[in-house]
């Protein structure tokens, strides 16, 4: 008997524990991983309530709101948690004390660390989402969006009449991620640049939306031209975002 076992592959209770997560992980994270990375240690949320932007209760409450996490190495997570409340991945950015973005660390995945990790990288085929569509859930108000997990999460506590969601990038305000807003007030707030490139591309998506389908009875998705016409050439140059322009002004 032992004989005819031998040209079997061999198994371990290790190597089924990593086949099961493997396969459980194919599209969305498990909520506890998620529940398990919450923190305020990370050096994103100690910059923002070191630079005022947020007192340390607020900065709990922001962190309970979106379920930030935080990497062992000060990096926050970015959740990107869907309208269904499903984990589609985290995104793992790195902050300076003066809360910008530290840029000797590139952003990454949850995803990407794991593949490592199980040395698998065919595990997660997934896609992305807005951040902070979970809170479509259980609010009912009109929706901000941004471009920075930053910026929403702060104007979060200073504007919460709003549902503040953000892109996570300037090339990712994409139409089939507005599909779970359909029916609601949208309001976009693009960031600034000198000549107006990102104002006129969030402007251009927005009509593609409203002009498909999918949209038809949903009221029109408006594009603010605030940081447009309010901020200086100076705040241009330096592309802000709304954050920086409506703190900026409140902040001593």
């Amino acid at each position: 008997m032992r004989g005819a076992l031998r040209g079997l592959p061999t198994c371990s209770f290790k190597n089924i524990r990593e086949q099961l997560y493997r396969e459980s992980f194919t599209l969305y994270h498990p909520a506890s991983i998620v529940q398990k990375s919450l923190s305020v240690n990370s050096q994103f949320c100690k910059a923002v309530v070191g630079n005022g932007y947020l007192s340390f209760l607020q900065m709990v409450n922001a962190t309970c709101r979106y379920l930030l996490g935080a990497t062992r190495q000060g990096g926050v997570i970015f959740w990107q948690i869907d309208h269904e409340g499903r984990a589609h991945d985290g995104k793992v950015m790195y902050y300076r004390t003066d809360c910008h973005r530290d840029k000797a660390h590139n952003p990454t995945w949850v995803h990407t660390f794991l593949e490592r990790r199980y040395r698998d990288h065919s595990r997660h085929q997934g896609t992305h989402c807005l951040f902070g569509l979970h809170l479509l859930r259980s609010a009912s108000g009109d929706v901000a969006i941004v471009e920075a997990e930053k910026t929403a999460v702060i104007l979060s506590e200073h504007y919460p009449q709003y549902i503040w969601l953000a892109t996570g990038g300037l090339g990712e305000l994409q139409p089939d991620k507005l599909r779970p807003l359909r029916g609601r007030k949208v309001v976009l707030f693009p960031d600034t640049d000198p000549d107006g490139k990102t104002f006129r591309s969030w402007s251009d998506i927005a009509r593609e939306v409203m002009d498909s389908v999918f949209w038809e009875g949903s009221p029109p998705i408006r594009v603010s031209p605030i940081l447009e016409q309010h901020a200086s050439p100076a705040q241009k140059a330096a592309k802000i975002d709304l954050a920086d322009f409506l703190l900026d002004a409140r902040l001593p």
